[in-house]
This record gives C-alpha cells, sequence and structure tokens, in this order.
C-alpha cells in the first residue's frame, strides 16, 4: 500500500507539470518540432500578409508580432475589419471556456475576420494543439512576452477587440464570452456604432 502511494506522489507532479506554464520548456525542446508545419497540419492558416498600411487614430500600435510558429510577423497598426481580435493562452481556463464560441465566427459571421493571439504563453506547441481540439480555423499571432500589454491595453485574459473596416478599435471586451449569443451580441453592437 505504500509502495502504491509512493508511485502516486511520485506521478502526480509530473502530470501536473505538464500543463504549467513554462513547465519542461527549453529552446532545444521547442527547436525539434517544426511549428509551422504543426500549426498548417492542424488547420490553423498562416498570418495575413504584412501590409504598409499606416496606422490610424484610434487603431492598434505599430507592434509587429509573430505569427504562431514564428514564420512571418505582421504589424498590427496594418490590420483593418470588420476583425475580432481575441487574446488567449491554452493555459487560462476562462479562455478555453469561450473557445467554442469563437470558433463558429465564420460561420455566423462571414463578413467578420477573425485573428487570436497566443498571449503569455510559453509553450507554442500546446496551443497549436490547443487551437487545433478547440476548431478554430483563423489565424493567430503570438506574443509570449506581453510585447501588446502596454501599447495596446490588454488587462489580462481572455480579451478581445473588434476593429472596423478603417481599423479603429470599436469596443473592447475584457474577461470571457458566456454565451455565443452574447458574444454575437457584442459584435452587433460594436459594428453598428
Amino acid at each position: 500500500m505504500r509502495a502504491a502511494a509512493a508511485v502516486l506522489c511520485l506521478l502526480l507532479p509530473a502530470g501536473c507539470a505538464a500543463v504549467q506554464p513554462g513547465a519542461g520548456t527549453t529552446p532545444a525542446a521547442t527547436a525539434a518540432v517544426d511549428l509551422v508545419a504543426a500549426r498548417r497540419a492542424a488547420g490553423i492558416p498562416d498570418c495575413p500578409a504584412a501590409t504598409s498600411a499606416a496606422p490610424v487614430a484610434g487603431g492598434l500600435p505599430a507592434l509587429t508580432l509573430d505569427c504562431l510558429g514564428g514564420d512571418a510577423g505582421l504589424d498590427l497598426a496594418s490590420l483593418r475589419g470588420p476583425l475580432l481580435v481575441n487574446y488567449w493562452a491554452q493555459w487560462c481556463l476562462p479562455c478555453r471556456q469561450e473557445a467554442p464560441h469563437l470558433a463558429g465566427l465564420a460561420k455566423d459571421r462571414p463578413e467578420l475576420d477573425v485573428l487570436g493571439v497566443d498571449y503569455g504563453d510559453p509553450q507554442p506547441g500546446l496551443a497549436i494543439e490547443f487551437a487545433q481540439l478547440a476548431g478554430w480555423t483563423h489565424p493567430h499571432l503570438e506574443d509570449p512576452e506581453r510585447l501588446s500589454a502596454g501599447p495596446v491595453g490588454v488587462p489580462g485574459i481572455p480579451f478581445s477587440l473588434l476593429l472596423d473596416e478603417h481599423g479603429r478599435v470599436v469596443a473592447r471586451h475584457a474577461g470571457q464570452f458566456d454565451t455565443r449569443a452574447e458574444l454575437l451580441a457584442w459584435i452587433d453592437e460594436g459594428l453598428r456604432g
């Protein structure tokens, strides 16, 4: 009986470490995985092509973030809408709870583009796996160092922004969307205003 308890005590921490941010992450482990190939295999599209669009008043700042997997960069100031930008991380429980509401947006609002930002997440491989399991078919940027916290005003995650066709931020939402209806109402209200 004591031997079984000892084995259980040894196994439990190892299982928990696998889901904690930063646990088991080494440059060598990350380099061993081709994250771009993993992203594409997961059905997650490449990021939008970079443009030379100038920053607009009321828009996002000139800040370049890499596409999830690190193969390209995108300047946030070049983004135009209608576009929903959602900050998330695979280790964030509220992000996981709202994930299904974001998954069906292409069907519910085909005129709206969606862009995810994997935020404060040291394990991009797990982020790609989570995005695939969530059924997300939109592109994602990565911000592991939380560079957009100050310039964008990210208070924590999940956090969503809505951009109009001119690139102006027309709505902000801190916290998770509890239902798809809540998310759709927020989008409709933001794009009407």
